[in-house]
């Protein structure tokens, strides 16, 4: 038996074409800068722009990958992957996470090599440039600002974001403490705060993404507290076989099987059916698999779901 809550498809969509959008325009705002910082960097001889333009096309190539995910996203379910596509957001989100904690390891080992042999570098150059990029980092934060809560693959390319306007903010800095009083240390120094910033913020997002393509039971859902509730159901004699996962960051799934306590017939089991989806909604999950039977599965009646966690 089978069921989900009626969603407004149309709501959603909409709100996922809204995405696919700002993620294009983000897109192709942040190449630009990229170009910009690539070129700025080689006429001012700038370590430390460069190193934020490789940070920028890490980003740039991440946002791509953000966006064709969307686009994938809404696809409809066919005979092959029933259920759909929207999985591919998670993987790429879970790649947009892992690419950037490389970045910054990069970025940790160029502050090293810049700590031993500093090198000169066209302050005013190289500060044009970087307060371009920080403004344009900016005004792709503040497009995102309002949907980084509602998609991982959003808050991904958001926190990516982020990190490059701190990174702008961190060679701006950097660039007027190098040109008026010459202090070079202090850049590489500020490049690697600046990256334990981004590794402690992305973490949630690559721990929440492997967490969804291992199928394990969201965070907020408490697996006793439900099976007690459901238990509590007339009729109900106990629940097996029982399995909580997400699709992507807001379809929770849920399937069961549900041995009753007595041979009733079918409108008593569409009632307690009716009765076992409230409790389910109630917990924020809205589509499940219910197999009830009488007798049924005989031997796993006191199975525990946490021996399988």
């Amino acid at each position: 038996m089978h069921t989900h809550a009626q969603h407004c498809h149309h709501h959603y969509n909409s709100h996922t074409a809204l995405h696919g959008k700002k993620l294009l325009w983000v897109t192709l705002l942040n190449f630009i800068i990229t170009l910009a910082e690539i070129v700025g960097g080689l006429l001012s001889n700038s370590l430390s722009l460069l190193s934020d333009a490789v940070h920028n096309l890490g980003d740039s190539m991440a946002l791509l990958f953000a966006w064709i995910a969307n686009r994938l996203g809404n696809k409809k379910a066919d005979k092959r992957r029933t259920f759909g596509y929207k999985r591919a957001e998670i993987l790429t989100a879970f790649f947009n996470a892992l690419v950037l904690i490389v970045i910054c390891l990069f970025l940790f080992i160029e502050a090293y090599h810049r700590l031993r042999e500093p090198k000169p570098i066209k302050g005013a150059l190289m500060l044009t440039v970087a307060v371009i990029g920080l403004i344009a980092n900016w005004v792709s934060v503040l497009i995102l600002q309002k949907d980084k809560d509602r998609n991982i693959n959003v808050k991904a390319a958001y926190l990516h974001l982020m990190g490059d306007t701190l990174s702008s903010v961190a060679v701006i800095i950097g660039g007027v403490v190098i040109w008026l009083w010459g202090v070079v240390w202090l850049d590489p120094v500020i490049t690697v705060l600046v990256g334990i910033y981004i590794i402690y913020h992305t973490w949630s997002v690559l721990k929440q993404a492997i967490d969804i393509l291992m199928q394990a039971t969201p965070p907020h859902i408490d697996i006793d507290r439900l099976v007690s509730e459901i238990r509590n159901i007339p009729q109900v004699k106990d629940i097996h076989h029982l399995h909580v996962w997400q699709l992507n960051d807001d379809q929770i799934h849920f399937e069961a099987h549900i041995n009753v306590a007595e041979n009733i017939d079918m409108v008593q089991a569409a009632e307690m059916r009716g009765r076992i989806e409230a409790c389910l909604q109630d917990h924020g999950i809205s589509h499940s698999t219910l197999q009830i039977g009488y007798n049924c599965c005989k031997g796993h009646e006191q199975l525990i779901v946490d021996e399988n966690l």
